[in-house]
């Protein structure tokens, strides 16, 4: 039967989602969404960052906290390389086979690529606290999946690696501007340019984990921020994560007048929540 296209979309089924190498749960307030191909190393395609951007669109909006994860004892080996052979992914275009051919031009990578990269943007949204639980290797897109996550929790095994330049290709899955942001950009040329691994501990020291555990205790680190972040009220976070996401932009003059309406928009919810209950 065909689909109705005026019907809302919804989340992807769980044949989609295996299509895509994704599983994913949502238990009231918390979805946590997993990179599900081990026969590939959890290598992510462009079907996988598709489904995880129609995530995104469809997530309920109860849904406070999203848990980002590797099936298996890694995270993810990056991109799936057959992206770049003539015959590609099974049932996925090639990337490279449209511009070889001439059935694609720079435009129509430009529309793909704007595509996949939704796969990453949505995990910024103010409304959402994102934790990326990461072990062993998290190679070039998967590196950029967890800069894309507001924390960053990692086993003692864990290793980030910008391997794309070493591909003759850029990171183009928007982690070079927070890569920029925690670690300045001369730290992040280095990284980049020589594709070297970044162990856990020198992670923790450059700012980009926000915490490092031994392997077997990663669930109970992950879970314990997870019931540290629902505590907070939802609206407060929602706020104060707006807040500081548009803290680097502004001066501290423009930073300070943010501050105060978004404190006023807070007390005058708080009088009214006190105002109904009398």
């Amino acid at each position: 039967m065909a689909q109705d296209p005026n019907a809302p979309e919804t989340l992807p089924t769980d044949e989609e989602l295996g299509r895509a190498g994704l599983e994913l749960t949502v238990d009231g307030p918390v979805a946590r969404l997993t990179i599900s191909r081990p026969e590939r190393r959890n290598a992510m395609t462009g079907r996988t960052w598709a489904a995880m951007a129609r995530i995104g669109r469809t997530l309920p909006e109860d849904v406070r906290v999203v848990v980002l994860a590797g099936k298996g004892d890694i995270f993810s080996a990056g991109i799936d390389l057959k992206m770049f052979t003539p015959e590609g992914v099974d049932g996925e275009r090639s990337i490279v086979a449209g511009l070889a051919d001439g059935s694609a031009d720079e435009a129509d990578l430009d529309s793909y690529i704007a595509e996949l990269q939704e796969g990453f943007t949505w995990l910024r949204r103010p409304d959402l606290v994102t934790v990326a639980a990461v072990r062993s290797h998290a190679i070039g897109a998967a590196f950029q999946l967890a800069l894309s996550c507001d924390l960053r929790i990692l086993a003692d095994d864990a290793k980030f690696c910008m391997k794309e330049p070493a591909l003759g290709l850029v990171p183009d899955l928007t982690g070079t501007k927070p890569l920029v942001d925690i670690v300045g950009v001369h730290r992040a040329t280095e990284i980049c340019l020589t594709a070297r691994r970044v162990e856990a501990e020198e992670a923790r020291e450059l700012g980009l984990a926000t915490l490092v555990v031994p392997a077997d205790e990663l669930e109970g680190a992950v879970s314990d921020a997870v019931s540290a972040l629902l505590e907070v009220d939802a609206d407060a976070a929602t706020a104060t994560k707006a807040l500081l996401q548009g803290a680097p932009d502004h001066t501290l003059e423009e930073q300070s007048a943010a501050e105060r309406k978004a404190q006023i928009g807070r007390l005058t919810a708080l009088a009214r929540a006190m105002a109904a209950q009398s």
